[in-house]
């Protein structure tokens, strides 16, 4: 008989936990996984997917308005909230029951309860009697969203409610300006919701490329979105049908909703981590090796429950690694350098590499050059909207370290560049580069004049 009933034995079937699962038992892995929700995790059920078409519903309503410059009657617009959840929570189900497939063709024995450790090789499932047995345990269990600790906090909703809203409501006002923050408050004003930010910070997008957030609150601002910066909240009290926001500096703001977009915390509370010896860092995360080793040599884990570099891909990849390290005998760490990502805000966000502020810190001397425009479509649909596009370089090598833009398919042009910089291009491999026109991307390859920060004025011309 075999020492262990499984080979692999998967907590967690998200992105990573279900690559991970399928990929050990196509090769001849006894592979268990358990999932106490549904089949595809936070991504495929109340994240990156859902979230993304909520986004293309919401940019409808601008791009039929900037039809009108173009020649085309848009007479009786209108927007029908349940038919866009509808439709958004069918291909959420649609998508669960391919991921459903993808473990059954795979072999996968799937529990949908809810698992935690017991010992280094031992998990109990809550819907059985005795515990299974694994040689290799993997943690993937992925993350929740943070929520405030503010009297009233219990009347908040998170992302994930914003899934499950069968009507829109007339007002929200968000707390955090992350990208989960910035996304949903272009998802809302998008759909006429009218909506106000709160955040603590001095500005929108904390770690990204001062110019990017900068840029975008400008612009968010412009289409009519309320971001106060510098604020802190005090309280959140039922208001009649809705709610009011109680500040710090003693005002407040009512809206029909209040959503929290503060963060998000690993999901390793009550699975027994701690008890079996895996040491969990300061927010929960397991911490784990270069490998994704745990401090338990049978335990691995990978995805946002190590809080590493919290996306989609990064999951996925450190899954596949971890495969070909334990059952493949190939070892293989991680590399974090230059992961593409993106904030579907409107205005757009796609970035990669190092922020200006970042290279300045780490490099002797940091070239910028940048390029800031109206793209062509705004000069017949007549909005006021501004493209921006930085290369951030280093001086002593030519290499570029960063790629920043704002503005339409921004995620859809940095996936491209992020190929260039993992390849380490250098700037004057871009200018030698043909560019494509006319389109906005080619600004990446023509982009020939350094940016000279402006010389601070001193002395008595100060006042003129």
């Amino acid at each position: 008989m075999a020492e262990y009933d499984y080979d692999l034995f998967v907590i967690g079937a998200g992105s990573g936990g279900v690559r991970a699962a399928r990929l050990a038992s196509e090769i001849g892995a006894r592979v268990g996984i358990a999932e106490e929700y549904r089949i595809g995790g936070t991504c495929v059920i109340r994240g990156c997917v859902p979230k993304k078409l909520l986004v293309y519903g919401s940019r409808y309503g601008g791009e039929i308005e900037d039809a009108r410059g173009f020649g085309w009657t848009c007479e009786d617009m209108r927007f029908d909230w349940p038919t866009l959840i509808h439709n958004v929570r069918r291909e959420v189900d649609r998508l669960n029951g391919v991921y459903t497939r993808t473990l059954e063709n795979a072999g996968v024995q799937r529990f949908l309860a809810r698992a935690t450790v017991e010992g280094p090789h031992t998990i109990r499932l809550a819907d059985r009697d005795e515990p299974v047995s694994a040689k290799y345990i993997l943690v993937a269990t992925g993350s929740y969203p943070s929520m405030p600790q503010v009297p009233g906090a219990e009347h908040l909703i998170s992302s994930n409610e914003c899934f499950q809203l069968d009507a829109l409501p007339d007002s929200i006002v968000i707390i955090g300006a992350g990208y989960i923050g910035m996304e949903f408050a272009s998802i809302f004003s998008g759909l006429g919701v009218s909506v106000t930010v709160l955040y603590r910070g001095d500005q929108v997008l904390r770690g990204f490329d001062m110019d990017l957030r900068d840029g975008v609150a400008e612009a968010m601002r412009d289409r009519g979105i309320d971001l106060r910066m510098d604020t802190d909240i005090a309280a959140i009290e039922k208001d009649g049908d809705g709610y009011r926001v109680a500040l710090k500096d003693g005002g407040s703001v009512s809206a029909a909703l209040v959503m929290a977009a503060t963060g998000r915390t690993p999901n390793t509370m009550g699975l027994g981590l701690q008890q079996v010896g895996v040491e969990l860092g300061w927010n929960g995360h397991v911490v784990v090796d270069d490998y994704s080793k745990s401090s338990v040599d049978s335990i691995y884990a990978v995805g946002d429950v190590t809080d590493r570099a919290n996306l989609t891909p990064v999951a996925i990849r450190e899954a596949t690694a971890f495969i070909e390290t334990v059952f493949e005998d190939k070892p293989k760490a991680m590399s974090y350098e230059f992961i593409p990502t993106a904030v579907f805000s409107e205005p757009e966000i796609g970035t990669v590499g190092l922020s200006e502020e970042q290279a300045r810190e780490m490099y002797r001397v940091v070239d910028i050059y940048k390029s800031s425009f109206r793209p062509m479509r705004a000069t017949i649909s007549g909005r006021n909207e501004k493209m921006l596009m930085k290369l951030v370089i280093d001086a002593e090598t030519d290499k570029v370290l960063g790629v920043h833009i704002l503005g339409p398919d921004a995620a859809e042009i940095v996936q491209m560049a992020a190929v260039a910089l993992k390849l380490g291009v250098t700037k004057a491999q871009l200018d030698s580069t043909m560019a494509l026109h006319p389109s906005v991307a080619e600004e990446l390859v023509t982009m020939r004049h350094k940016w000279e920060a402006p010389v601070p004025i001193k002395g008595s011309d100060a006042a003129a």
